[in-house]
């Protein structure tokens, strides 16, 4: 009894000095100067302690009740030892436990690496090494299959934690380093794309506020927090003191029942969750949902229609986004049936534009490469200022914002439409996205290169109505075994980067400087 007291004294010292939340004049939540994340935690802890803001099967946890959990992980990362500024990486399915430890290392200082749960050991070992993680979460049954690199301390999720949490943490500005999420880009391994604390709050902000998300909703957790847009449903739920229930996805009946249990209000996905949702019967029976919001990739026009038609009373937001910018735009849900081909128009404290192959800003009918700045542009990619040069760079001239001396080029082809509407066209690089997911082809291609009898290899997409892109790997000499090759890369690579289609030449194009020609190869193709 003793310790809950000192707990709860623990937690009001904290909640005291939580920033001051105003309601804005459209009646979502705004702040003063964009609360962090994890103060907005203890803001409502402090305001609203009895509220739910985790559900995870039958279990629910209240505001005041993950203050004190995120307390008691700080408490227990000190006891690891682990200073301001060490990566945390975690690695597994979600859980209460592992949302409160990714706000601990936050308000702590740390910096959070969350790993995709699908990701294979060997990619997993990449990440840690990349980010020099000083400590990995995870559980048991997956610390058998790694090679954890030195240094790099391993922990359960459900290790003791002390009974008694700290009354302080240390100073923690919008400037400080909050996450990395690793990326693919179009060539090479996964990169870690840095967060500061004042991107994700800025993103928070943004959102909820277009989305106009009250304390009412029950957002659903149903994709990776390892994926930005994942990660985006506990940041915006905080902003405004609502719910979200974690669940990893399965199958679509998965999503009937934690709908119905949870009267869940919104629904985040991207086209290869949306796709077969739009499908299934059951849909128009789940009036709970108010809003569905789509990124990671185009939502074909049949799935908008669909999903119009079986719930005409829940809006539909398409949006558009990449990791090192969080969100550029979104379509307002009055335009959707207009206009479902659009990824619409610059977002709440982002400044986007379409620029030429000279910098010049695109005239409507043209089009260019998006270029974001603002609050929401990362930091630039974790020990990798080569790469990060080359994405992030000064903002060109006559950029509408003088304060914004960054801005980042996102590779994407997008026109501006006669209706001042922006339509995504597709990559500049030779990138995949995949299901909501970005794929780098040389990342594929050097798993399947491993494989005995393969010369020679090439992965690139096409064009599919559900994923987005496909995958398809071209190896040579022609008499490979392609379902041993299948079984080799289903053993080191997530499901979302096997391909589609493996096809067999006696050898692949060339350059005239004789490099592997992979656009020779589409062309062909």
């Amino acid at each position: 009894m003793q310790e809950d007291k000192v707990m709860r004294q623990a937690n009001r010292d904290l909640h005291t000095s939580s920033p001051q939340v105003v309601p804005q004049s459209n009646g979502t939540v705004g702040c003063l100067e964009c609360p962090l994340v994890f103060e907005t935690l203890f803001h409502y802890a402090r305001t609203t302690p009895d509220a739910i803001v985790l559900r995870h099967g039958k279990r629910t946890l209240s505001y005041a009740e993950l203050a004190e959990s995120v307390l008691r992980d700080v408490a227990w990362l000190d006891q690891l030892g682990l200073a301001s500024g060490d990566r945390v990486a975690i690695w597994g399915p979600k859980s209460p436990e592992q949302v409160s430890l990714l706000w601990a290392a936050m308000a702590s200082g740390r910096v959070v690496v969350p790993i995709n749960p699908l990701l294979k050991p060997a990619q997993v070992v990449h990440i840690l090494a990349d980010s020099g993680a000083r400590l990995l979460v995870t559980d048991a049954a997956r610390i058998a299959a790694l090679d954890v690199p030195s240094g790099c301390r391993i922990e359960t999720v459900d290790a003791q934690r002390p009974t008694v949490g700290k009354t302080t943490l240390p100073p923690v500005t919008s400037d400080h380093l909050a996450a990395l999420f690793y990326t693919s880009g179009s060539t090479g391994p996964p990169k870690g794309v840095m967060i500061s604390h004042g991107n994700l709050a800025a993103g928070a902000a943004s959102v909820s506020e277009y989305l106009k998300l009250t304390a009412n909703d029950r957002l659903l957790a149903v994709l990776p927090l390892s994926f930005d847009y994942g990660f985006s449903q506990l940041t915006t739920a905080l902003a405004v003191g609502a719910s979200v229930s974690l669940l990893d996805y399965l199958l679509p009946n998965d999503l009937k029942r934690i709908i119905e249990q949870d009267r869940i209000t919104v629904l985040a996905g991207v086209p290869g969750l949306l796709i077969p949702l739009s499908r299934q019967r059951w849909l128009a029976d789940m009036r709970s949902l108010r809003l569905i919001t789509n990124s990671g990739g185009k939502l074909p026009v049949p799935t908008v229609r669909a999903l119009r038609t079986t719930l005409p009373t829940a809006d539909l937001v398409l949006m558009y986004g990449l990791t090192e910018a969080f969100r550029s735009t979104w379509l307002p849900p009055e335009l959707v049936d207009k206009h479902p081909e659009s990824i619409g128009q610059g977002i709440p404290r982002a400044t986007v534009r379409v620029l030429d192959a000279n910098g010049q800003p695109c005239a409507p009918g043209q089009s260019g490469e998006l270029v974001q700045g603002g609050p929401l542009v990362a930091q630039g990619y974790w020990n990798d200022p080569q790469r990060s040069a080359q994405r992030f760079r000064p903002a060109p001239a006559g950029w509408p914002e003088p304060e914004q001396k960054t801005v980042v080029y996102s590779g994407d082809r997008v026109r501006i439409g006669e209706d001042g509407l922006l339509y995504f066209e597709g990559r500049f690089d030779e990138q995949i996205k995949t299901g909501g997911y970005r794929v780098s082809p040389e990342e594929i291609e050097t798993v399947a290169a491993s494989f005995p009898t393969v010369h020679e290899v090439l992965a690139y997409g096409v064009e599919d109505a559900l994923l987005g892109q496909k995958i398809v790997l071209t190896v040579a000499p022609e008499h490979v075994d392609t379902e041993a090759l299948k079984a080799h890369l289903a053993a080191n690579l997530p499901r979302y980067m096997l391909p589609a289609r493996i096809d067999c030449r006696p050898a692949l194009p060339r350059s005239p400087n004789g490099k592997l020609d992979r656009r020779a190869l589409m062309a062909e193709s």
